[in-house]
């Protein structure tokens, strides 16, 4: 319901009210959710220990009796007798009696063990139900006591967080995912959210409501602590509740404008990663890489620029927006306007990340191969060349870079993309690509000798890239959509 209401920009006094009962619903009913998938899971770990239990003790009567020993009700397992009574005053009584009754403490011991077992499994069942709790429904969503219950079902379960693919190989991420029950693949949604949300490999859908149970996590938290939060952790929560507010006014929009949280993070000055449109399934992808100075506080800027790249796009799509997807990757951390931005540092720390998730994509994705496009933009370039320049590059069709200031190498050959779709442009007015490309950062990509392919644009300045009705916007959609460019003039 808060979708459409936030898309009508309800406001005032009954907005505040309507839409602080709305989230208290909404947290109780993501409290319950939460406990209907731990008592699931609960119930049925329960039941095959109890099964196991059964089985064993079955066993053990049946070879206990197959061994001529009798088993009463209670489970004791008595003694044979090997000799008629009259003769046990037979010198040779005692032994032939052990020797008859060899195994007789295994089966004892092994009808007790399968008794304790699932006495333990039923007392520690028991004692998990009670600490859920499924009829305290106020209990704030993805609060402290929520993610100790996970745990404990977890561990009940036999299921770690190390079992968990560590992201290295998004290939086997979408294998390991794959391979999981319906069941399994809720549990662990609900049980490690921050583990599954940042998984380069796995479904769109499945990253979004993970990190979407993260935000609600840390949204509670700094909720519960808003009285004595720094001030990086104010300018968070403000950023993280503006992106809550438009994922929800996304839902509610057509299907193609469906927003996906497909990474979170409030390390330092904080990482998104949001689609516009379901990667998984979109003929045409697009990854833009921000640049220098870009955080969570500003990501929203990010955000219009991919709905206008998914929108620009649209124009040379057969099947228009629907078609695309274009995700905007804060992924690293960005350096501010300092000295990190004349080194490649962060370029190289954020460089597997950015591989890993192009990676990721390609693994995710249904059906035939998606056309794959990597955009990127002043230092967000750097980072983009180094990824591409590293490991297996980025698997990417095209590459765009805009107001670049080098990609980290001397020439396009020693990156994995095609020269013939690596595109670079700078506005004639753009000082960071006029004044620092080729510095320190690798030689500057427009000139002709590092072997780079021009695109024509008609905006000025460092950040005009995007200009509604430009040919820079226009070229940047023809790419995406597997388009070359237009030159000066063309219409």
């Amino acid at each position: 319901m808060t979708g459409p209401l936030h898309q009508a920009n309800w406001t005032g006094l009954g907005a505040t009210c309507g839409f602080g009962a709305m989230e208290a619903t909404e947290s109780r009913l993501g409290t319950a959710q939460l406990d209907a998938q731990l008592i699931t899971t609960l119930l049925d770990t329960l039941g095959t220990r109890m099964a196991s239990a059964q089985y064993s003790l079955r066993t053990a009567v049946a070879d206990a009796e197959a061994a001529g020993h009798t088993v009463r009700d209670d489970g004791w397992v008595e003694p044979k007798q090997p000799l008629a009574p009259e003769h046990h005053n037979d010198p040779d009584h005692a032994a032939l009696q052990q020797k008859a009754n060899a195994g007789l403490g295994g089966f004892r011991a092994r009808i007790d063990q399968a008794l304790t077992d699932a006495e333990t499994a039923s007392h520690r069942a028991a004692e998990l139900l009670h600490r859920i709790d499924p009829f305290d429904l106020d209990k704030r969503y993805g609060g402290a006591n929520a993610q100790e219950d996970a745990a404990r079902v977890a561990e009940f379960a036999g299921i770690s967080r190390t079992d968990i693919p560590d992201g290295k190989d998004p290939r086997q991420a979408a294998e390991w995912w794959a391979a999981l029950g319906e069941d399994d693949q809720r549990f662990h949604l609900a049980a490690f959210p921050d583990q599954l949300g940042a998984l380069d490999g796995l479904p769109a859908t499945a990253r979004d409501q993970a990190n979407r149970t993260v935000l609600d996590m840390k949204l509670n938290d700094y909720a519960l602590r808003e009285g004595s939060l720094g001030y990086q952790e104010r300018s968070h929560f403000r950023s993280l509740s503006s992106l809550k507010d438009g994922l929800e006014k996304a839902d509610t929009g057509p299907a193609h404008k469906k927003q996906y949280l497909l990474g979170l993070s409030t390390e330092g000055d904080g990482r998104a990663i949001v689609a516009i449109g379901n990667p998984d399934t979109a003929r045409h992808t697009a990854v833009q890489v921000p640049g220098t100075d870009t955080q969570l506080e500003n990501f929203g800027g990010q955000l219009d620029r991919v709905e206008k790249l998914q929108s620009a796009a649209g124009r040379w799509s057969g099947g228009g927006p629907k078609d695309i997807s274009t995700v905007a990757w804060l992924g690293y951390d960005a350096p501010e306007i300092n000295n990190s931005v004349t080194t490649d540092g962060r370029a190289l720390d954020g460089a597997e990340d950015l591989r890993n998730f192009t990676h990721g994509l390609r693994a995710a994705h249904e059906g035939e191969r998606s056309h794959l496009t990597v955009l990127a933009h002043s230092y967000g370039s750097t980072t983009a060349g180094a990824a591409d320049a590293g490991g297996q590059g980025l698997d990417t069709d095209n590459m765009v870079v805009v107001g670049s200031p080098g990609l980290t190498v001397d020439r396009a050959d020693q990156l994995h993309i095609d020269l013939e779709h690596l595109w670079v442009a700078a506005a004639s007015d753009d000082f960071v690509s006029n004044r620092t490309s080729g510095l320190t950062l690798g030689e500057d990509p427009k000139e002709s000798g590092f072997g780079a392919q021009r695109m024509h644009v008609d905006t000025s300045g460092h950040s005009g890239y995007w200009d509604d009705g430009s040919q820079s916007l226009n070229n940047q959609g023809r790419i995406i959509a597997g388009k070359d460019p237009k030159n000066e003039g063309e219409g």
